[in-house]
């Protein structure tokens, strides 16, 4: 017979074996503070290096945008490397060419309101004299903005902030740098580095990630030629409007709507519009009234007539998903979100339509349904 009791060592092993702590639960609190631990120190890197995947991105755009005019240089027999510094110089010219017909207008209305600003006070106080009473007198007013100062005061304050404003430039000069390095190196060595890329990968994921890498080319591409049309068009009509109506600097004016319009997303046409107006109104607040009038006009030809049929032949994107990609996009990224919203839209929605699998709808069940809702929404008779 078996004894009633066990063995005290027996007794002791079962009790050691029911205090341990099982292997899962250590397991399980190992990967708790391991996944803590690079979870912090992953928020922390992404924290430091916001910059820097944000040149990374804005250089993953342009190296998109400007692959397919590098490419057709290449068709011509030019070598990569030389076809992007090609680009690169087209660009430059017409970024200083725009800068310096801006600069120079805004300069020369400033010294203008500086100049005709006693004019100005004597015309308000004439106005105030007949409509609300004939003692007042703003003469001193403008004794003192000539005399005291005041004029030398606006001009110097201007130019300080044109001092300012070229320092921020130069600040910013460096990031330049390095977003035009590395769309270089992006779009230069783009075949070899789409090698690279599909040598880790499977045949059959090989083919997706260039369809992808081309379709993001395709509709980027296609982003930058369609605003490139509409701001043409923009600047053309903007011109012809200006010209009549007799608006100082017509041909910067036009040129500043139509493409501060066109790459500026969702506040771009008002940004726009605000230069002429201001500088409009130093000179003849009837004609800023025509101005404006000429800007909401043209801003309804364009979403109505114009951009429907450019942008469906280059980048289709419904209006709902454009507006809130762009809205996203400044959320995250802020401006630089905000502009690079639109052409990641428009791949990832021509990528979703092109993979994700299509099913028939039935047209008599879908019929039906709005049949019911019909009769559920008609008053029933009293």
């Amino acid at each position: 017979m078996e004894p009633e009791n066990p063995p005290e060592s027996q007794q002791s092993a079962s009790e050691s074996s029911g205090s341990k702590v099982p292997r899962w639960v250590i397991k399980a609190i190992t990967l708790f503070w391991v996944g803590w631990a690079v979870s912090y120190v992953g928020t922390g890197m992404v924290r430091n290096l916001r910059s820097l995947m944000v040149v990374m991105l804005i250089s993953l755009f342009l190296s998109f945008a400007i692959e397919p005019a590098v490419n057709r240089l290449e068709s011509w027999g030019f070598r990569r490397g030389l076809g992007v510094w090609v680009v690169y110089l087209g660009l430059f010219v017409a970024i200083a060419s725009f800068s310096a017909a801006i600069g120079t207008a805004l300069a020369t209305q400033v010294n203008s309101l500086v100049e005709e600003a006693p004019r100005y006070v004597e015309d308000i106080e004439v106005w105030l004299q007949e409509n609300v009473d004939e003692d007042i007198d703003l003469q001193r007013i403008s004794d003192e903005f000539v005399e005291g100062g005041g004029a030398s005061d606006l001009a110097n304050r201007f130019a300080n902030d044109v001092v300012s404003l070229g320092t921020t430039v130069l600040n910013v000069l460096f990031q330049t740098f390095t977003v035009l390095l590395f769309t270089f190196y992006l779009v230069a060595e783009g075949p070899q580095l789409r090698r690279n890329v599909c040598s880790f990968l499977q045949p059959h994921r090989q083919r997706t990630v260039l369809a992808v890498w081309d379709l993001a080319i395709e509709k980027t591409g296609g982003y930058i030629y369609s605003r490139g049309i509409l701001a043409v068009l923009s600047a053309t009509a903007h011109f012809i409007a200006f010209e009549f109506l007799d608006v100082p600097f017509p041909v910067p004016l036009a040129i500043w709507v139509g493409v501060m319009s066109q790459f500026i997303p969702v506040i771009g046409t008002y940004f726009a519009g605000a230069l002429p107006l201001i500088i409009t109104v130093v000179d003849s607040p009837r004609t800023a009234l025509s101005v404006l009038i000429v800007v909401i006009a043209y801003q309804q030809l364009e979403n109505y007539l114009f951009a429907p049929r450019v942008t469906a032949q280059t980048m289709e994107i419904h209006v709902a998903v454009a507006y809130g990609s762009v809205i996203a996009g400044g959320a995250l990224l802020g401006v630089v979100g905000a502009l690079l919203a639109l052409p990641f839209a428009a791949t990832a929605q021509a990528f979703v339509s092109g993979y994700r699998q299509h099913f028939d709808v039935e047209e008599d069940t879908l019929a039906a349904s709005a049949k019911r809702r019909g009769r559920r929404q008609r008053p029933e008779p009293e």
